[in-house]
């Protein structure tokens, strides 16, 4: 190797050393280049990434109520801890904080790096510099997540009131619990929230068989007051009001009261809402002073009475029978699975603006076939037939000879309802299957008044009735909405706002049959009405509407209702995913060995969203889906993750 370089040097042919020399000196600069261009953009990497984990991780401090002091410390020493192998001592940081009275609800962090180059001036050069270090700076923002809405939709049916698994207690008092508890920790995370009005509100839905709206809600704009629908009649022949001087006409889409026998409220509509305002009954029946007469039963030969009774005239006071409880009927599809705002008042009715199907229709259970009563009854006359319709609670009208024209004569509802009429039971009368206390709107927990409502609302649940899980989580996704019938929700547009529903439920969609069925009904009735009477003219019922040709149209089991409403659902989980609805399902002491629990469960998993944060124990590559399944015992932990899975939503965008 010696004589090698030796005799390069001394060789003079073509001047190899001199052109070797002046060839190497571009060439060892461009090596330098290249070293400090790499350690430059190594180095600069390094520090974005440590500047967006330190952001990242600053932004979960301020929501947990960390001092502007506190924060600016935690910043510097995450980004510091965070830089790996680029000397602090290089870097410096420059914190802005959002501002409590003005600002976007922003984290920004800047940081700057003075890069030592290895080769000089060559790496200067790079930058345009002929000498010293090189310095740059980068920025990372974190849009808070400080808006969330979250509507809990929660089973009140009969079943919760059974102790929960694992605990000594009833799962709608566990259920109380944990969501009193949810509430409690998103609200106390939301107090330290900087800058934003209604960081966090909470809707609550109780559901069971139907959804209760309130009664107050009796005037708004979504209501079917004018009965307008095409399933306000759907129960009720208003033909049958066919009097001479009191009858009902049909007049634009609206029944009316025509004749002199209506007196005073000739004109007036009929309408399920006025049903409940003409019901009358006889509150009390007083004998009349002085009224007394004789009257004969039997007379002898002579003309004379051998068998008399005393007769009386009586004053009857009459007061209202019920009131409307605030429970709707489920509208016909696609409206029963879909957020579409309700239209079609009667400016809109014939001018092609609005449809009224989309109005929400207040329930009443017609008086299904039965007895009916009487202030004196001939003890000759012949005992009433019996029907034994499950809900019969008025006054049948003896002219209707059938049990299906017996429930749909309207005449009956306008004889008033005698003082010895049996007492009703509970939940029978117009008001049958609405069992739940009425939906509470979207509500700032961050306030003491509203957390106090929210949980004083959850206090009030009862379980009682069946289980429809499609129609509850319906009312939540339009609670959350920023249009009718709740309005509370941000606009579906605003940035950093998380929409979130919540459905809990112990058990599988249940729509009841009946064994007894005078009126042919098919099933009792509830939110979808009943089952054996066709919507809009045809034979198939609304229950059944938009389903697969695996739902039977005419077959009235109560698994082919079960298995309609699981399609129900299915539909309406899509649609309301596809809304951008963060959907959360929890399944509250199901069996994976019962085949309708099983069923039950694989609906609720399919129907959840997908984590934003963790991933599927089961196959990391997969985004875990938010979905639990609870007992009694761990119901509370659950309620826990939920908080955790939410609170995590509110901290980056």
């Amino acid at each position: 190797m010696r004589k090698f370089w030796r005799d390069f040097w001394r060789d003079r042919r073509g001047n190899y050393a001199l052109m070797t020399v002046l060839a190497m000196v571009p060439l060892m600069g461009g090596v330098a280049m290249a070293v400090d261009f790499s350690g430059m953009i190594s180095e600069k990497q390094k520090v974005v990434n440590a500047l967006d984990a330190a952001n990242f991780a600053t932004a979960r401090r301020l929501v947990e109520g960390a001092t502007d002091d506190q924060l600016r410390a935690y910043a510097l020493d995450f980004f510091k801890a965070n830089l790996n192998d680029v000397d602090p001592a290089n870097t410096t940081l420059d914190v802005t904080l959002p501002s409590s009275t003005a600002g976007g609800g922003i984290v920004k962090l800047c940081a700057s790096l003075v890069y030592k180059p290895y080769f000089l001036p060559a790496a200067s050069m790079l930058i345009g510099k002929t000498s010293g270090d090189i310095d740059y700076s980068v920025c990372s923002q974190v849009r808070l997540k400080n808006t969330l809405e979250v509507a809990m939709v929660l089973d009140n049916s009969g079943s919760m009131s059974n102790n929960g698994t694992g605990s000594g207690q009833k799962r709608i008092d566990l259920l109380k619990q944990a969501a009193k508890q949810l509430v409690d920790t998103l609200a106390s995370q939301a107090a330290m929230i900087k800058q934003i009005d209604k960081p966090v509100q909470f809707s609550l839905v109780p559901f069971a068989a139907s959804v209760n709206v309130g009664a107050s809600n009796d005037n708004a704009s979504w209501i079917d007051a004018y009965g307008l629908s095409p399933i306000h009649n759907e129960n009720f022949d208003w033909s049958t009001l066919n009097a001479a001087d009191k009858y009902a006409q049909k007049i634009g889409g609206i029944w009316y009261k025509k004749g002199t026998g209506w007196a005073e409220q000739e004109g007036q509509m009929l309408t399920r809402f006025s049903l409940y305002r003409d019901m009358k009954v006889v509150t009390s029946h007083e004998r009349i002073v002085g009224s007394k007469r004789v009257v004969c039963d039997k007379y002898r030969a002579n003309h004379t009475c051998s068998d008399s009774h005393d007769e009386y005239d009586y004053t009857d006071t009459y007061g209202p029978f019920a009131s409307w409880q605030g429970c709707v009927e489920v509208r016909p599809y696609p409206y029963n699975v879909n957020d579409a705002p309700a239209s079609g008042g009667p400016n809109n009715t014939g001018t092609g603006v609005g449809d009224p199907a989309t109005m929400f229709v207040p329930m009443f259970a017609p008086d299904e076939p039965g007895n009916h009563w009487y202030i004196t009854q001939d003890p000759d006359e012949a005992a009433p037939k019996t029907y034994g319709a499950v809900n019969s609670w008025w006054n049948d009208d003896p002219s209707s000879t059938t049990g299906k024209t017996r429930q749909s004569n309207m005449a009956k509802y306008f004889q008033p309802r005698p003082i010895n009429a049996p007492v009703l039971s509970k939940g029978a009368g117009p008001n049958y299957s609405c069992t739940t206390t009425p939906i509470t709107p979207l509500t700032d927990v961050t306030n003491a008044d509203g957390l106090a409502k929210i949980k004083a609302a959850i206090d009030l649940m009862a379980p009682n009735g069946n289980t429809n899980v499609p129609e509850g989580m319906a009312w939540g996704w339009r609670t959350v909405s920023s249009t009718e019938p709740f309005t509370e929700g941000r606009p579906e547009t605003e940035r950093g706002n998380d929409k979130v529903v919540i459905v809990l439920t112990d058990g599988e969609n249940t729509y009841s049959t009946v064994s007894s069925d005078p009126a042919g009904n098919k099933s009792t009735y509830a939110g979808y009405g009943y089952t054996g009477v066709g919507y809009n003219g045809t034979a198939v019922t609304r229950l059944f509407g938009g389903t697969s040709s695996a739902i039977g149209q005419l077959n009235y089991s109560s698994s082919n209702y079960t298995a309609a409403l699981n399609e129900q659902m299915a539909t309406l989980c899509n649609n309301a995913k596809a809304a951008n609805i963060m959907v959360m399902t929890v399944a509250l002491d199901m069996s994976t060995t019962d085949a309708g629990d099983k069923s039950a469960m694989d609906a609720l998993k399919t129907c959840s969203s997908d984590s934003r944060f963790r991933k599927d124990p089961t196959d990391p590559s997969k985004p875990a889906k938010l979905f639990w399944n609870a007992t009694g015992a761990t119901l509370s932990d659950n309620f826990k993750e939920i908080a955790n899975e939410l609170s995590n939503l509110r901290v980056v965008s």
